[in-house]
């Protein structure tokens, strides 16, 4: 935040404010009410590009609703939405709540929602979307489910999206054939944007996104599900993109970022992806530090293994250091600052 304080979303529906590297034990209040388990819940925040001024924060979180007759689960009925408040001066209220945008996701079937946003230099806003374990929808472009979305900033939808005007295709897609993309960034050289995809059983992604692009999933995956059964017979489908990187055995891909700072020269734009576990196995999670040249990938690394934490987002801070945030029952966040 612009005072340096620090805004942390947890998954149970509550905001919370780390105060000079303290948890203050306040809650902020005026949340909306949130689907919880299951990958559900709070899900990312972030502060829009004119937050000193408009106090206006952004989150994605699971909402509710009561469920059809048709549902298989009848205490459990929700979709992906994007929410917008305003968060008072002394960061203790959330006063204004909308929904600016819900998603088409609606379902039963729990699981499956994990969300990101982040705001692109030009002001608009993408947000990933559910993938609810569905396989007839992410190759559908008249759904939400496993896409890219691009909004403006009230929720409408920008006029030069690809989609726009073209009948059966939601006008708010920006790329499609995604699994759960859990990680968003954009090149500190090239500008392209860059997210990284939650994969199954294997399969975990890195992909440079293109505006209309389609992805693959679930038609193409290097991945198997958890029953170990492949998800396709083919890793690549005609007309899909490669992705940049990918991960066999999977290391359960979660937040990315790109380094830019001045604390460590050497590390100067590589990439950086949050694991929260190796092949399935708990107590593996840890962070993956790649990098290129020209030509594309030259080594990775594995940093803080030995903490053996769930890393749900990587964020660089305006200090130059990096901020981890883990995924446990007693989470954490975390600090990087070079040795001595």
């Amino acid at each position: 935040m612009p005072d340096g304080n620090i805004l942390v979303a947890e998954a149970a529906g509550t905001l919370r404010i780390i105060r000079d590297g303290k948890l203050d034990p306040v809650v902020i209040t005026g949340t909306p009410a949130v689907q919880k388990g299951a990958n559900a819940g709070l899900m990312d925040v972030v502060l829009h590009p004119g937050f000193a001024g408009n106090r206006l924060v952004y989150f994605t979180y699971v909402k509710p609703d009561e469920p059809p007759e048709s549902a298989a689960d009848k205490e459990y009925y929700a979709t992906t939405a994007l929410g917008r408040d305003r968060l008072n001066a002394a960061a203790t209220v959330l006063t204004e709540v909308e929904d600016v945008f819900v998603t088409d996701g609606w379902s039963s079937v729990r699981g499956g929602h994990g969300s990101r946003l982040r705001f692109a230099p030009d002001g608009t806003l993408f947000m990933s979307s559910p993938f609810l374990r569905d396989f007839d929808n992410p190759q559908n472009p008249a759904s939400h489910i496993s896409k890219l979305l691009r909004l403006n900033d009230d929720g409408s939808v920008p006029a030069d999206n690809p989609f726009v005007g073209r009948q059966g295709y939601r006008p708010e897609i920006w790329s499609i054939g995604h699994r759960a993309m859990e990680g968003i960034s954009w090149h500190p050289v090239t500008g392209e944007l860059w997210a990284s995809e939650h994969g199954p059983h294997g399969g975990d992604e890195v992909n440079i996104i293109r505006k209309g692009a389609n992805y693959g999933w679930p038609v193409a995956s290097f991945g198997r599900e958890y029953d170990g059964a492949r998800v396709s017979r083919v890793p690549i489908a005609e007309g899909a993109l490669l992705p940049e990187l990918f991960w066999v055995p999977s290391i359960a891909t979660s937040g990315m970022m790109f380094y830019t700072g001045d604390k460590f020269p050497q590390w100067k734009n590589h990439l950086f992806v949050g694991g929260m576990m190796k092949g399935r196995l708990p107590g593996t999670g840890h962070i993956e530090r790649v990098e290129f040249n020209e030509s594309g990938e030259l080594k990775r690394e594995s940093l803080l293994e030995d903490l053996h934490q769930r890393v749900r987002d990587i964020q660089q801070g305006p200090d130059g250091y990096i901020y981890v945030l883990t995924e446990e029952q007693d989470g954490a966040l975390l600090v990087i600052k070079p040795a001595g």
